[in-house]
């Protein structure tokens, strides 16, 4: 299939886009690079050895991107692009329903006028809030708790309604958990900007000396080891799951709600013991009061996915740990990885 990846240059999509071509498909990438490094597509290439088409283009222009989806006569979108910071979303609201939401009407807009009926949209395990138990199921409540987390599940509701009404032919939203790691050869990752919003950048960051300790938030859980525990996963499943639910929804034309995780929790000195005994690196940290909307433990019912579309999680958190490694420390010049 020809596939357009909206943010199909940033972390997951550059993953999502390298899994794709190695399956076969032809992959469009179309990305404003607010968020995401301009050599991607040049690293792709390199990865690939395919050269993959780029539209610079921002998905609320629908002239634009209708024009691209016409052009290209795609027989389907990913669509990636959005903003991801949960703090960021709450200083700057308007930011984030504009993007977000409005970018993701205008999206469905322009995909109705070049009459693309499928999509897969990339959401997120946020739209739970604070879940009564773990493991979650899809069937759980949604108690968004900010405002990132709403935007994803309006998102979310968009193209459910079309799809219930008869205006999309085929969606999958698919609610991630924590995704980590990086291409196994170290020429795609995540490239933060500034702080680091999630745990394992931060912790390789420790690692490569450009951060001086990890603040663990809270130690006084009813975890293993007082510790939040969450469910990571490594980026490369995720990226061939979104290229399962595609080959799935397409081929059946049919839509799903799925999570995707490993269906365990590691909480975060768990984490920082695993990518010690994997890199020999020593990680300070710093225990530090709980922050507030935090839960204890968060992790997935990813069965729905494998009985759906065949997919499951394959690699373990010494792959996660071992992959973000290699691609940090390259960027930081590191040669003993």
């Amino acid at each position: 299939m020809r596939i357009i990846l909206t943010g199909g240059a940033g972390y997951i999509g550059s993953h999502t886009a390298a899994v794709l071509v190695e399956r076969g498909h032809e992959v469009i990438i179309l990305d404003n690079f607010v968020n995401a490094e301009r050599d991607v597509p040049a690293r792709l290439k390199s990865l690939t050895g395919r050269e993959i088409t780029i539209i610079e283009a921002d998905i609320r222009s629908t002239e634009a991107v209708t024009a691209a989806l016409q052009a290209h006569r795609v027989d389907a979108v990913i669509h990636f692009a959005a903003l991801k910071a949960v703090g960021e979303s709450e200083a700057d609201p308007l930011l984030y329903y504009d993007i977000n939401i409005i970018g993701t009407i205008r999206l469905l807009q322009s995909m109705q006028a070049a009459g693309i009926g499928r999509i897969v949209f990339s959401s997120s395990a946020t739209v739970y809030g604070q879940p009564d138990s773990s493991p979650i199921l899809e069937n759980a409540p949604t108690r968004v708790e900010n405002i990132y987390g709403r935007t994803k599940l309006v998102m979310e509701d968009l193209i459910r309604d079309l799809a219930r009404v008869g205006k999309l032919k085929a969606a999958a939203n698919l609610r991630y958990f924590n995704p980590v790691g990086a291409h196994p050869s170290a020429l795609i990752g995540e490239t933060p900007r500034g702080v680091p919003n999630n745990l394992m950048p931060y912790v390789t960051q420790v690692a490569t000396g450009e951060r001086p300790y990890l603040n663990v938030f809270g130690k006084d859980y009813p975890t293993r080891d007082g510790t939040g525990e969450r469910d990571y996963i490594h980026v490369m499943d995720l990226a061939v799951a979104h290229a399962m639910a595609l080959e799935h929804i397409c081929g059946n034309d049919v839509s799903v709600t799925v999570n995707l995780g490993t269906g365990h929790g590691t909480t975060v000195l768990e984490l920082v013991k695993a990518f010690e005994t994997v890199t020999g690196k020593t990680i300070p940290v710093s225990i530090a009061p709980r922050r507030a909307g935090d839960v204890a433990s968060y992790y997935a019912d990813p069965a729905l996915a494998q009985r759906l579309f065949g997919w499951k999680a394959t690699l373990n958190l010494e792959d996660m740990c071992r992959d973000s490694w290699r691609w940090q420390a390259k960027r930081a010049g590191i040669n003993d990885v």
